[in-house]
């Protein structure tokens, strides 16, 4: 069984416009209430039609439309701007692009080739004047003008990887933020473009946001750009304002460092960890039959949806263990309704024999089997995924690497930093089952979390093994300490020390879920679930989660944070906001964006503020896990040499 979308998120919106495109534009395409309810597709209503795409815009429409959806709309081909195409004059062709001067050109070269009946363009964000004028001279030399049916700025430039999730997919953008390579032209180049994906989040929902952000560094560029191209747009001001208006927290990469880097203990972001996983499709590989003298490795892979698959969306926040143990109960379960459907219908009396209701309770229960086959179907994939990620858990000690980050991040070794690095050099000794990349995270959280000495952060730096990795990410790390760009220790640990009201009871909690995955779990499963004994009950904020909650609760932050609110003409006093009478209205909405790359680990983080009455929508330039971000880093590291 499904879940229900829904139509109030960010992901719905954006859905909604790409619905309109495929519709030409044309409004009444909104007003069916599901794709089942749409007029066949080659219909007056819904006709044939080619959808022309660059890669860019492809990664943004195939986690939220699949080729059947697609089929759906009408869409016969779906091909790449770039790819030879053969003409189908009498099918109209639906571009979605970046309006850039090769997509242009390629535009205009196949209007003058007449390719196909005739070009609707959608372009993912502004259509640049100049470029727009260029365009407009080919295609009148080529006498192909008549063939431009309409010209669109669609403001799409973000992906929606779930309804509370998006990216704008801006490659390597901490290191292009923070390198001394970068120069001024190129580091106004990037600002303009991540406002203009933020501008595209706001289009798309049609809600003027209040914008926050630290004072100073990218965050207050991108939030004073995005202020004037909001207050600039000719509609989105004019429309009717709701009574609560969502809070968008721009925040640097740099003032938390950690997360992106330290080990994490919840399903989904154990996925994107272990796993290789890109655009909710998981790939992985499984050893048939290991006891063999040749043992075959097949290659998996799934894709996810972490809106509709309702395993996923219960448990993709909750710790591993959780989830391991409910996959194995749910699946017994199911199982076991499985087994009762089959022996009642094999075990049926003659039609002639049956009595009023058990017929119809005997045809109800055969109805409701494929529902659930197709729900066994899902938590079987769930139980592959699960095994997959429990032996990467089990053969690198993640727990271990887990449980030592998270000490050091909430504090505990504040006082005996000796002890610190007695237990950093012991995780880090070729002993130690952890991977290099496992290791290297570790020191970086080490150098982060701690106050230790240069000379203690060298000898714990030399016990890592590969020092062409660690010495330039080391390296970049210490020049940002001289320089004091890092947030303080003491800061960080205060921020971070919020542990959850669990963890006192922790150790009994976990030794009755151990013992109840141990029995539920299948066999596979159950073999290594004391291998994450130290991944429950020891969940602590970030500096997201506490920034936003205290902007939220008018806290702290409050004060000290820049407020930009499109409506009103320069920057709005918080002090006389502070001091006045007035109630302010409580925030309902939020989208907290990072710039410089997040994480699935900070996502899931944030989510513990959601609620019934606040939505908690998170973004960032790109979404990274620790491999990409500690490349970003070592890149970093080389530039300083």
């Amino acid at each position: 069984m499904q879940q229900q979308e829904d139509l109030s998120s960010l992901k719905a919106f954006q859905l909604q416009a790409v619905h309109r495109m495929l519709a030409f534009n044309e409004e009444a395409a909104l007003s069916y209430e599901n794709e089942y309810q749409l007029p066949p597709a080659g219909s007056s209503h819904n006709q044939w039609k080619i959808l022309i795409y660059d890669s860019a815009c492809r990664s943004i429409i195939s986690p939220i439309m699949s080729v059947q959806q697609l089929r759906r709309r009408g869409v016969t081909l779906h091909l790449l701007i770039n790819s030879e195409r053969e003409a189908i004059p009498d099918v109209p062709a639906i571009y979605f692009c970046f309006p850039t001067k090769e997509n242009l050109a390629r535009i205009a070269q196949d209007c003058a080739s007449g390719l196909y009946q005739r070009a609707h363009l959608n372009f993912c964000t502004k259509l640049d004047r100049a470029l727009m004028e260029d365009f407009a001279k080919l295609v009148v030399q080529t006498g192909s003008f008549d063939r431009i049916a309409s010209v669109h700025d669609q403001y799409l430039d973000f992906i929606c990887l779930e309804q509370a999730l998006f990216s704008l997919h801006k490659k390597n953008s901490y290191q292009i933020i923070n390198s001394s390579k970068t120069t001024e032209v190129m580091m106004e180049d990037t600002m303009t473009d991540i406002a203009y994906g933020l501008f595209s989040v706001v289009a798309t929902t049609g809600q003027i946001p209040i914008i926050r952000c630290p004072r100073g560094g990218a965050p207050e560029m991108i939030a004073r750009k995005l202020n004037k191209m909001i207050a600039e747009h000719p509609t989105l001001l004019r429309k009717k304002a709701s009574l609560s208006r969502p809070l968008l927290v721009v925040l640097d990469r740099n003032a938390d460092l950690i997360t992106p880097v330290q080990h994490c203990s919840t399903y989904q972001a154990l996925i994107d960890d272990l796993l290789q996983h890109n655009a909710n499709r998981v790939e992985f590989q499984v050893v048939q039959d290991p006891d063999a003298s040749r043992p075959k490795t097949v290659n998996k892979k799934f894709d996810l949806d972490p809106d509709k698959d309702p395993f996923y969306k219960d448990h993709k926040f909750l710790p591993f263990p959780e989830a391991i143990e409910s996959n194995g109960s749910e699946l017994q379960d199911v199982t076991a309704r499985e087994q009762e459907i089959r022996s009642k219908a094999s075990n049926n009396p003659s039609s002639s024999s049956v009595i009023g209701g058990g017929a119809n309770d005997l045809a109800s229960a055969v109805d409701s089997l494929p529902a659930l086959l197709d729900r066994k179907k899902q938590l079987e994939v769930h139980t592959s995924i699960l095994q997959a990620v429990m032996n990467q858990v089990a053969a690198r000690d993640v727990p271990q690497f887990y449980e030592l980050e998270s000490a050091l991040a909430t504090g505990q070794y504040k006082s005996d930093l000796a002890k610190a690095k007695k237990d950093v050099l012991a995780l880090l000794s070729p002993e130690s089952k952890g991977s290099s990349e496992d290791k290297l995270r570790l020191l970086v959280v080490f150098a982060l979390t701690t106050t230790a000495k240069t000379n203690d952060l060298d000898e714990v730096t030399a016990a890592f093994q590969d020092e062409k990795v660690s010495g330039p990410i080391m390296k970049y790390l210490k020049q940002l300490r001289s320089m004091h760009m890092l947030p303080s220790a003491a800061d960080m640990l205060q921020e971070m020390s919020i542990q959850s009201d669990d963890q006192a009871s922790g150790g009994t909690m976990l030794s009755s879920l151990m013992a109840k995955a141990t029995t539920q779990a299948t066999g596979l499963l159950a073999k290594a679930t004391d291998k994450v004994a130290g991944m429950l009950g020891k969940i602590h904020k970030h500096h997201a989660t506490v920034v936003v909650e205290n902007l939220c609760d008018f806290r702290v932050e409050d004060e000290t944070y820049l407020y930009l609110d499109p409506k009103v003409k320069g920057d709005v006093d918080v002090g006389k906001l502070r001091s006045t009478t007035l109630t302010r209205a409580p925030v309902r909405e939020v989208i907290c964006f990072v710039v410089g790359g997040g994480s699935y680990g900070e996502y899931q983080n944030l989510h513990m503020l959601a609620s019934d009455k606040r939505r908690i929508s998170y973004g960032s330039t790109e979404v990274l896990n620790s491999t990409d971000f500690l490349k970003q880093l070592e890149a970093l590291g080389q530039d300083k040499s």
